[in-house]
């Protein structure tokens, strides 16, 4: 029997200490982990929304459901009800997972990036998630010159550090 949560460790380590080869030398210590622990957190609250919302359509005999293959227009009209069972929202474009896989084609994804982390800051306003999601994303700056001196540098490390937190070998979904 193989031990999963060591499993786990291990790819987390090596995935980890990967992106700090990959961005050696334009990336500090102190802002290579609030870059992945942001977007690792990112990639946490968009699958565990997913599971949650998919979960919960499954149950209602809608085997089909994916939340992240819903449009957005439908996703808003159940906002607020979303906003009062996980205290934040997330659009389906919006999700890590969809970010990810437009990231080497989105020529803005530093923009696009900051303006997703506002949006789930904003939608936590007025409900249980306000505490937990105000300020959280802060410390990202996606427009650092750390990141490399030109958008187009900074958005392919940006599609680095989506893809290769989206490769972890992580169980994200389940949970409340």
């Amino acid at each position: 029997m193989t031990d999963n949560s060591s499993e786990e460790r291990a790819s987390l380590h090596s995935t980890i200490w990967r992106i700090a080869n990959e961005l050696r030398g334009s990336v500090d210590g102190w802002d290579f982990k609030q870059y992945v622990l942001g977007l690792l957190f990112y990639r946490y609250i968009s699958e565990n929304l997913c599971y949650y919302l998919d979960q919960k359509e499954k149950a209602t005999g809608d085997s089909e459901f994916s939340y992240a293959n819903l449009n957005d227009s439908v996703a808003e009209k159940v906002k607020k009800s979303i906003c009062e069972l996980k205290g934040f929202f997330i659009k389906p474009s919006e999700l890590f997972e969809n970010v990810r896989r437009r990231s080497a084609s989105d020529t803005n994804l530093n923009e696009t990036l900051s303006i997703v982390f506002k949006n789930i800051e904003k939608s936590a306003l007025g409900t249980r998630g306000e505490n937990d999601m105000s300020g959280l994303f802060d410390d990202l700056n996606l427009n650092s010159n750390k990141l490399g001196p030109t958008v187009d540098t900074r958005n392919k490390k940006l599609t680095i550090l989506l893809d290769a937190i989206g490769d972890m070998n992580v169980q994200i979904g389940g949970g409340g």
